[in-house]
């Protein structure tokens, strides 16, 4: 939203508030999301604090509003609705604190707390369908819809990478996956809260309570635990993945061991369809619209994929397993960090396909134009080396223009290291760049690279030689 928008919003939430509360004064504090165009306010005067929404899609608002009053008159754990404006553009809710899920882990006490969380989903989702059904506005899980979503991942994260597959065997493995999810039986649907995580889990006094269940429908019960235990950023081991998703399907099923069992049929399957999914939206989110938290988000979902290719998941699916193992090797997303070092991660690149992406999330650091060296590729004896071959790095190095380049470039770069380490930042980029991102950035980036190994050796060094990823070490 542009600033205008972002007026427009504070303004008919105040208004809101103001004739709800009949309070003049209410000061109003941004609520920072990731995810979606909403807007959030935390609104608070002398006397109160509630949470103001405001959804440009009036129809997205009105469907939160409904599920949560049908939720609330069950007794389920979500957020009370204060006020809504009559378009439905904007609502005041329950204030549920700062404290997600998320921002729990590794706390004592967590796993009770995901016991709970697990607890709460299943009877939430056992709502009797004739309560919530009428308010959704998004129709039933389907094989529609689960192609849509595995498309999603082919066109916004699959193409984008410029991995190289067969459209119609790709096409074949999609159709394959969705005649099983579609097999699920009726008796294990429920309603499906679609993007089930421990960011949308607010701990209070009262335990748990779910927020950001707008794009719900009907659909298999599992979907939702499989996306909170495999949530690519919260990291949870294998071992703990089982033990609860063991106890949530017990407290579905009510203790009956063989309607778990029954219920655990397609789990594999699940696991596969949602890292797939939320790759589609880690892609969107992530490499074309650039915002950090997904970005950040990639390497985890890439971790997991890895998993269930080592598991056999992907042998039923050739294909699908093939891109997979593709994508699990790119080495953009082997996001290797080491706690407590600064990681000097350096890129070579070609202008020609843009500026290499910082996938930390923190921006900064230095660029570097190569270009007004001399090119070796224009000599048909180099163009098929690149800058680590001994015939490139002895052309470039006669010349003499080399060794003075990157000289200047260490003076910046070495005083920038020194005072990130001493500041205990955790990343710093560097990228050098030229025509084809072959012969001078390449050499550029390794020898950046041994100077920085033999000048700071607490750092940790990664390089990534992104046209030629066959050559990054």
């Amino acid at each position: 939203m542009n600033e205008s928008d972002i007026l427009y919003a504070e303004r008919s939430l105040k208004d809101l508030f103001e004739s709800f509360y009949n309070i003049r004064e209410v000061r109003l504090t941004p609520i920072l999301g990731s995810g979606s165009d909403r807007l959030y306010f935390r609104m608070s005067s002398d006397e109160l604090s509630c949470i103001g929404t405001f959804v440009p899609d009036a129809a997205e608002g009105r469907c939160f509003v409904k599920l949560a009053q049908d939720f609330l008159s069950q007794g389920k754990a979500v957020p009370e609705i204060y006020a809504v404006s009559a378009d439905y553009h904007c609502y005041l809710q329950e204030d549920l604190g700062d404290n997600s899920l998320f921002s729990l882990l590794d706390t004592p006490g967590f796993n009770l707390m995901v016991k709970e969380t697990l607890i709460r989903l299943a009877s939430l989702q056992k709502t009797p369908e004739n309560i919530w059904k009428s308010d959704c506005i998004n129709k039933d899980f389907s094989r529609r819809q689960v192609l849509w979503d595995l498309n999603y991942f082919k066109y916004e994260y699959l193409k984008p990478r410029n991995v190289v597959f067969d459209e119609d065997l790709l096409e074949d493995d999609f159709e394959r996956l969705s005649d099983k999810l579609i097999g699920i039986s009726e008796e294990f649907c429920g309603f499906m809260m679609r993007d089930c995580q421990s960011r949308n889990v607010m701990i209070t006094v009262d335990g748990p309570v779910f927020i950001d269940f707008q794009g719900g429908r009907k659909g298999p019960a599992l979907y939702d635990a499989v996306s909170f235990l495999w949530q690519a950023r919260a990291g949870f081991s294998d071992d703990f993945r089982k033990s609860m998703l063991e106890f949530y399907c017990l407290s579905y099923c009510d203790g009956d061991s063989d309607k778990k069992d029954k219920m655990l049929n397609v789990l594999n399957e699940m696991v596969l369809f949602r890292t797939l999914q939320v790759l589609g939206a880690y892609g969107f989110r992530g490499l074309v619209q650039q915002k950090s938290h997904f970005l950040l988000s990639i390497p985890g979902a890439l971790a997991n994929l890895r998993t269930l290719l080592s598991q056999g998941v992907l042998d039923c699916y050739p294909e699908l397993k093939k891109v997979s193992v593709a994508l699990v090797e790119d080495p953009m997303f082997d996001r290797e960090e080491i706690k407590g070092c600064l990681t000097v991660e350096i890129f070579s690149f070609s202008y020609k396909k843009g500026y290499p992406r910082d996938l930390s999330g923190n921006g900064g650091g230095f660029i570097f134009d190569c270009r007004a060296l001399h090119n070796p590729g224009r000599y048909k004896e180099y163009r098929q080396l690149t800058g680590r071959d001994d015939a490139v790095i002895e052309y470039l190095e006669k010349r003499g223009e080399v060794q003075p380049f990157l000289k200047s470039v260490w003076s910046l770069t070495d005083a920038a290291i020194e005072r990130y380490l001493h500041r205990g930042f955790s990343h710093i980029q560097i990228g050098f760049g030229c025509t084809g991102g072959q012969h001078r950035s390449v050499y550029s980036a390794e020898h950046t690279a041994i100077h920085v190994r033999e000048t700071f050796p607490e750092a940790h060094v990664r390089v990534v030689h992104r046209e030629h990823p066959s050559v990054t070490k």
